[in-house]
């Protein structure tokens, strides 16, 4: 018996089971600082999103300065459902794949050898900073005259949009790698084709990730541009008509669709920046 209640305060066991404890209870707060920090970001736009609501409810703006939400997602479901938006998604994503693609390429072909010669930086760079000096839509009278307005005027921007960041952000890369894992390559008399692959681009992937996220944003941004300026068809059309027949509800429905895309886009590329990142840890 006196074991017994000796062992039912033993301090020992006391401390343990209160050690068992404290894991959960700190599990716990960890979930929610976790959920605290997830939803901090959509507190701002759900907070416009209620005085919105409260501003066409109780007449505090005019509904035709600022169409009600309902109004407005009335007319994204008709889009949804006649496939009209669909085909206007469609054409913009196609043009930003065309034009992103190839400014990304472009990009890290010249971002690359600039890093990797000092000669080239020399004789290209000073010129390159100066040409990109000028915003997108400063080439768009230029371009207009020879390439036209059709698609090639799109992607010619959207690949200038896209090329200015990724060039820069891997110059930056290539030169930040450590003088010491430069040095290991040398002593282990790696080829310039094994250093590049093996030391320097694993090296600059935080950079080059992060230069890609950036030149999307820019792309996207100058593709809904130009749509507004010589375009029959995609997102940015259908803000240009909206605002021509005075449909604000179109214009703000188009707006949303281009917020969700950008948004759901960086996301894909942070997670891809992510898992190349660790790879390049193991």
């Amino acid at each position: 018996m006196a074991n017994g209640f000796a062992r039912s305060f033993d301090p020992a066991v006391d401390v343990g089971v209160r050690g068992a404890r404290t894991p959960t209870r700190g599990s716990r707060l960890n979930a929610a600082r976790t959920a605290g920090w997830v939803a901090l970001p959509w507190l701002l736009p759900a907070l416009c999103a209620v005085l919105w609501t409260l501003g066409s409810h109780y007449g505090w703006i005019s509904a035709q300065v600022l169409p009600p939400p309902a109004l407005v997602f009335d007319t994204l479901a008709a889009m949804i459902r006649s496939g009209e938006l669909w085909m206007h998604v469609g054409a913009s994503l196609s043009r930003v794949a065309v034009g992103f693609g190839a400014g990304v390429v472009l990009g890290l072909l010249l971002g690359g050898v600039l890093g990797l010669s000092r000669t080239a930086e020399a004789y290209v760079l000073p010129a390159f900073n100066a040409i990109v000096q000028v915003p997108v839509l400063g080439w768009l009278p230029f371009l207009m005259i020879v390439a036209g307005i059709g698609e090639p005027l799109k992607y010619i921007l959207i690949a200038h949009a896209a090329l200015v960041p990724v060039t820069l952000g891997t110059l930056q890369g290539f030169r930040q790698t450590p003088d010491a894992y430069r040095e290991v390559a040398r002593v282990f008399r790696f080829t310039p084709s094994q250093t590049i692959r093996s030391v320097i681009l694993p090296a600059a992937v935080p950079v080059i990730g992060t230069s890609v996220r950036l030149a999307f944003t820019k792309a996207w941004l100058t593709l809904v541009v130009v749509e507004l300026v010589a375009s029959s068809e995609g997102l940015g059309y259908l803000i240009v008509y909206g605002r021509q027949l005075f449909q604000l509800d179109l214009v703000l429905a188009s707006v949303l669709v281009v917020g969700a895309i950008g948004y759901v886009a960086d996301r894909l590329l942070t997670i891809v920046e992510a898992r190349l990142q660790r790879g390049n840890a193991h």
